[in-house]
């Protein structure tokens, strides 16, 4: 560890100032960013009495190398800064919110040419539109199901939206009448998209309008002696009904607040939120924080609304459509009940009015409806925590047994905290690539996963490739540190660019153990690269596909586990996600290969026009049976292109046949029986 001392900032060289400051540990990494009124009373207390600190702190300190800092013009402005840099580098002391389990969302997909209602779970994207989140999935096709009748938009996948267009015959949704078809089309593009945005409106809090527009309109269509017309709107606005009655209603109509409630142990604390807008609950989440002492509930509820509106607030920063705008106005409610008032209450509501357009207050509720619905919320976290302990006790404990198990079995002396496995994949030695997959603390980080494509001498066999990826690897390691160790951070103030620093590369990271997937030769291969750059401190080890067993570089004989051992179940899991990884990534190079292989010998068709045909039609077999009028829709491509492009295809025999064209020198390559399927673009092996 590391003395505070050491880096500690000089007298007088910190600002009393606002701003946001950020400790970083030996490899660069930011491991800890908060926020202060005044800069040089908050930093000289992580430093005056390091023993006072409480033991969070003490290890965030001593981990640390160095800390620098950006003066801000207001508290706001902090507010800002100190959550786009949590969001940016995720720092290991600050509290992390992770979602109590994956909750769906009912999504409109507004960025698109004709928007698609689905399920979605995980981050949002920009461009669609999201309601909920819902306890569960059925609940969203549910109500997606009896929205369909009003609004029929489309719900398939881009794949079933191309067939039905190419075929002129929609699916089956089309022939029921719970999608108006746009694919073969039955409605405009701007009727569709309409419809699109009345979906969106009705679910976005509009749906009691909307209702009593339908009676309006039924009415005056019985007046007119429409009776059909009449009928098929009273048969919508039951299906509306329905769909609108499914939410439980708790509070008055003009209700529209998030609740929060909370439930702790020693040790974590669960975090409920329940989303009420227009007096009933329309999702609901929920997060499991582990408990940091010095933390009190004041500054959990300032973190917690962070969290859950800073994305929102960073789009609307960004510069917002009109549509976005009226987003943001419901992602924010009017009234964010909360346990505990937030110290900077005042400067959270201004923030948060600001981005809503409107004003937003923080409260306690002390009496009333709201105060009873707040109990609910309160249950709903306990119960939260009760079921995550139970789970957590199975997985954390399985978990710490087999790095503990493996780190024995292997006589590796420090703990297995990071673990990268290396795979090579290729077909018959073409299109060599190699995957790189990281697990720490026993779970994948897949942020830190790489990608190798392998080329001259070192693709020859399976022992070169591996000398090549783990020496590369390495190497840039090592040149990272000799950059660091040249260019230290600085303590002091900083601004402008300097500001916005991105995160020292993952590659700056050493693991602990190196697997491989491979025996003896390949173990072999790792090692003598490790060697040749003089790293000594990283253990190598390769677990053999035939019986499973684990080779160390200098031992003779293989290390055999238990079938039953928690320890080899983590290795095969590390090198089965190593072995998908490497797949998926040769798979889209192979199939890039031969869309350009095949489109080599067309006079005037450069490298740019010929990645965009790659991009527009995904696979040769596509992009064969394309007409004149589909390949104009690619940018750069005109008539007389297109024209050259059918000629070339017309000309061979099958382009999507047993054999492939290579570099356009008319040699061909057979495609090996149970390798890779031209015509699907499917790898068969590896």
């Amino acid at each position: 560890m590391a003395k505070p001392e050491t880096y500690r900032p000089a007298p007088g060289e910190i600002p009393t100032v606002p701003g946001v400051y950020r400790f970083r540990d030996e490899f660069g990494r930011v491991i800890y960013v908060g926020k202060a009124k005044n800069l040089r009373n908050r930093l000289n207390s992580y430093f005056q009495n390091v023993h006072a600190l409480s033991p969070k702190t003490y290890a965030m300190v001593h981990t640390g190398a160095s800390v620098e800092w950006t003066v801000v013009s207001s508290e706001l402005e902090s507010l800002q800064l100190e959550y786009t840099w949590i969001k940016e580098y995720k720092p290991r002391f600050n509290i992390a919110f992770r979602d109590d389990k994956s909750y769906p969302y009912l999504a409109v997909t507004l960025k698109d040419r004709y928007p698609r209602a689905q399920v979605m779970r995980g981050e949002k994207k920009k461009g669609v539109r999201y309601f909920g989140p819902y306890s569960q999935a059925w609940a969203i096709r549910e109500t997606l199901d009896a929205l369909l009748r009003v609004f029929p938009v489309r719900t398939c996948s881009t794949g079933v939206f191309n067939r039905a267009e190419k075929s002129g015959r929609p699916c089956l949704l089309g022939y029921i009448d719970k999608c108006s078809a746009p694919c073969v089309g039955n409605i405009s593009t701007e009727d569709h998209r309409e419809l699109a945005e009345n979906l969106c409106r009705f679910m976005g809090g509009g749906a009691e309008k909307f209702i009593a527009e339908l009676n309006e309109q039924m009415k005056a269509a019985a007046a007119d002696f429409d009776f059909e017309k009449a009928a098929i709107l009273r048969d919508d606005i039951a299906a509306l009904t329905k769909a609108f009655e499914r939410n439980a209603v708790v509070l008055s109509d003009a209700v529209n607040a998030d609740l929060f409630g909370f439930a702790e142990d020693d040790l974590e604390i669960a975090i409920q939120v329940f989303f009420v807008r227009e007096g009933r609950i329309r999702g609901q989440r929920g997060w499991i924080v582990e408990k940091s002492e010095g933390t009190d509930d004041a500054a959990m509820v300032e973190r917690l609304i962070m969290e859950v509106y800073g994305e929102t607030a960073a789009q609307a920063s960004a510069g917002s459509t009109a549509r976005e705008i009226e987003q943001n106005q419901h992602d924010i409610p009017k009234q964010i009940i909360v346990p505990t008032l937030p110290s900077n209450q005042e400067k959270l509501e201004e923030w948060l009015s600001g981005v809503r357009g409107a004003k937003c207050e923080i409260v306690v509720s002390q009496r009333g409806e709201k105060h009873e619905l707040m109990k609910t919320v309160e249950e709903n976290a306990k119960q939260s925590l009760t079921l995550h302990k139970s789970r957590r006790a199975g997985d954390l404990t399985t978990r710490s047994a087999s790095l503990v198990e493996l780190q024995e079995a292997l006589e590796i002396e420090e703990p297995l905290l990071r673990i990268e496995c290396y795979d090579i994949s290729h077909v018959q030695g073409t299109n060599v690539v190699a995957s790189m997959v990281v697990f720490e603390d026993g779970l994948p980080k897949k942020s830190d996963y790489r990608k190798f494509s392998i080329t001259g001498e070192a693709a020859r066999d399976d022992t070169a490739s591996m000398y090549d990826v783990i020496h590369r690897r390495f190497r840039r390691f090592l040149q990272d540190q000799k950059n660091r160790a040249g260019h230290p951070a600085h303590s002091g103030e900083i601004s402008g660019e300097q500001a916005v620093e991105k995160e020292p590369q993952k590659f700056a990271y050493p693991p602990n153990l190196v697997v491989v997937d491979g025996g003896k030769p390949q173990v072999n291969a790792a090692q003598q690269a490790l060697d040749d750059l003089g790293i000594h401190d990283v253990h190598v080890a390769g677990i053999a596909k035939r019986l499973e067993e684990l080779w160390l570089a200098d031992d003779d004989f293989p290390v055999i586990m238990p079938r039953s051992s928690d320890a080899l179940f983590l290795i095969q899991r590390i090198r089965d996600e190593a072995h998908r990884f490497a797949i998926t990534f040769h798979r889209t190079k192979r199939g890039k290969a031969m869309v350009k292989s095949a489109l080599d010998g067309v006079d005037g068709l450069g490298p740019a026009k010929r990645e965009a045909l790659i991009k527009h039609f995904g696979s040769l077999k596509q992009l064969a049976q394309a007409t004149s009028e589909q390949l104009q829709e690619v940018k750069g491509v005109g008539p007389s292109m297109a024209d050259k492009i059918l000629e070339h295809f017309d000309a061979q025999t099958d382009p999507t046949a047993g054999t492939l064209e290579l570099d356009g020198t008319g040699e061909t390559s057979e495609i090996p029986e149970g390798g890779f399927n031209p015509v699907t673009g499917e790898l068969l092996e590896s």
